[in-house]
């Protein structure tokens, strides 16, 4: 996985929040958008990309809503080709890290109800693609969020919830290991699914990430 953290271009969004733009946003831009195809996929790929930054936006707006409403100021949202992420100024305590990442996926779920609610509704077939589109990106952010692997929301929740039901050490230990195995059987199975969909992924979760918490647990 590559992640920026030198941004190109910056402007104030809700609440005063900076939100910046990494450079590798355009490698997913090139990925997604056929530039030599006819004016109108041209608009339909740029739509579609549109559709795919905006949610990864508003999914990162959420975390930044979860820490300013409990008190814990935010410094940055930075979008890149990768995803994105939203930057604290102080460390959040757990109690309040769970609403914090839990606010993320609830964004994209709340949008792929909506949008998936509103698509059936409208006769245009261009409108209704957009609907659709929204439903489907949103919906697939939500599931791919939640997969138990640092850094997503999934692992950090999962993490957050062993915390509750186990001692720390134990807590940190589990949640590094099903998130070893996970990313280790991450690439086969984004190998196999790009082949049956033709879509790939420019995530990886990092192996050696997991394999440290195990080992600072462990020593």
């Amino acid at each position: 996985m590559f992640r920026d953290t030198q941004p190109i271009f910056e402007f104030r969004g809700p609440w005063g929040v900076p939100i910046q733009f990494g450079a590798s946003i355009f490698i997913l831009a090139i990925i997604l958008i056929d530039f030599s195809g006819t004016p109108r996929s041209f608009a339909f790929d740029l739509m579609f990309f549109g559709i795919l930054i905006g949610s990864i936006f508003l999914h990162e707006l959420g975390h930044a809503w979860g820490a300013l409403i409990q008190g814990v100021p935010v410094r940055r949202i930075m979008l890149y080709g990768g995803g994105g992420f939203c930057e604290h100024t102080r460390s959040a305590t757990r109690h309040e890290q769970e609403l914090i990442v839990a606010m993320g996926p609830i964004v994209n779920l709340a949008l792929w109800a909506i949008a998936g609610l509103i698509a059936p509704m409208i006769s245009d077939p261009e409108t209704k693609w957009v609907f659709q589109t929204i439903a489907w990106v949103n919906g697939f952010l939500a599931i791919l969020n939640m997969v138990p692997v640092h850094p997503l929301d999934g692992g950090k929740l999962f993490e957050l919830l062993l915390h509750r039901l186990l001692p720390p050490d134990l807590a940190i230990r589990i949640s590094a290991g099903v998130g070893l195995v996970l990313s280790v059987l991450w690439v086969p199975v984004m190998v196999l699914w790009f082949m049956t969909s033709g879509v790939a992924l420019l995530f990886l979760p990092s192996i050696r990430l997991h394999w440290e918490m195990l080992r600072r647990q462990g020593a």
